[in-house]
């Protein structure tokens, strides 16, 4: 047993006083089985994520608090369905898909030689009732001279019928009481039929003059025809007017500018009155954006708009709210929703709001239903 070692009381060596000291250190004097202290820097980083997290949102929320965007938006515009008038096969045609016309252009002509001779048809009635108008002026005209002269002349022969019977009757009664030696039976007789006959006179006097005392009745009969055939003048010149209406209706012309799109008319093909042939969409469109009940509380009439067109990337458009429509979109719907039922799931409703755009770029056109994300920016 060596000097360094000394007996324990066991009889087990023991190690130096050092070794007694610091057998359960570690060389830092740390006791390798003590509990280490937790780290706090996770909760550092985690407590800064947070904090960043709380600041992107609120700088987010404090920037789009005065806006509201809905990608449920596309451009919409008026469109003019093209039909023809009258029926007739196309003889010309002048337009094709896609392409752009101008207001007054001649797009197609439909064959107008039954419409023009229906027009020569209606341009004869015409003359032959203006012709048989002035026939009824002059008739009018002469109605007015000659039932006066005719009641005139009847007056004075019913008055010369009177006179010849006062004459007959005094021959017939000078006859008949004259002693019958200074008469014959001859004259007798002669004044017994000139009395008769003058009587028949008289009463055939009579009867024209009553027919010649409708004097206003006849002019006014003159009259009327007159009436009658102006009335069958303004009807032939109403046929004629349409008649040359429908030659017009032959050419077909652009109401507006546009462009040209659905066309089904075809050269050769037959068309008949009110059948489509194209439509014509103007130049000029608008935003339809269908925004949540919930973002339209604040929005009003002239509230700016910043519209991105996903056919243009990149490229932006401004404009102002023009008007909000007074119904929801399911509300004007084929089957608008029916709610009063026992099983009703609350939807949120969408309402149409029209957009109009205040700098339309002419190099890059909006064909109707192209999909826009408009942001209503609230004062």
């Amino acid at each position: 047993m060596s000097s360094d070692e000394t007996p324990s009381h066991d009889g087990a060596p023991s190690q130096g006083s050092d070794g007694d000291k610091d057998g359960g250190k570690d060389a830092d004097g740390k006791d390798p089985n003590a509990k280490k202290p937790r780290s706090k820097k996770p909760l550092i980083i985690l407590g800064a994520v947070v904090l960043v997290i709380g600041i992107v949102w609120f700088i987010v929320w404090f920037i789009d608090r005065n806006e509201v965007s809905t990608d449920d938006a596309y451009t919409d515009g008026d469109t003019v369905v093209m039909a023809p008038k009258v029926s007739g096969y196309v003889i010309q045609l002048l337009v094709n898909d896609n392409m752009h016309v101008q207001k007054g252009q001649l797009l197609l002509k439909i064959d107008p030689a039954d419409y023009l001779a229906a027009q020569a048809q209606a341009r004869a009635q015409l003359d032959l009732a203006r012709a048989e108008l002035m026939t009824a002026e002059t008739a009018l005209h002469i109605a007015r001279v000659q039932y006066p002269a005719q009641y005139t002349s009847a007056k004075a022969q019913r008055l010369s019928a009177a006179a010849a019977l006062a004459q007959a009757k005094a021959q017939y009664q000078r006859e008949h009481e004259v002693d019958r030696r200074a008469t014959t039976q001859e004259n007798i007789d002669a004044s017994t039929s000139q009395q008769s006959s003058s009587s028949a006179s008289l009463m055939s006097a009579d009867a024209q003059l009553k027919i010649a005392a409708l004097v206003p009745e006849q002019i006014r009969q003159a009259a009327n025809t007159v009436l009658q055939r102006q009335a069958q003048v303004e009807q032939a010149q109403a046929q004629l007017d349409q008649a040359t209406l429908n030659v017009g209706y032959t050419e077909i012309r652009a109401p507006i500018d546009g462009f040209i799109t659905m066309r089904s008319a075809q050269f050769g093909s037959y068309l008949t009155a009110g059948q489509s042939m194209f439509i014509i969409v103007p130049m000029s469109s608008w935003v339809t954006a269908n925004f949540k009940e919930s973002q339209i509380g604040r929005m009003r009439s002239g509230d700016a708009v910043d519209m991105e067109i996903d056919a243009y990337p990149g490229f932006k458009l401004h404009g102002h709210v023009q008007s909000i429509q007074y119904g929801s979109g399911s509300k004007f719907s084929a089957f608008p929703a029916e709610n009063a039922t026992g099983n009703f799931v609350k939807i949120v409703q969408r309402i149409p709001v029209k957009i109009v755009i205040d700098n339309p770029d002419p190099n890059h056109p909006l064909p109707l239903g192209l999909s826009v994300t408009p942001t209503v920016h609230f004062p």
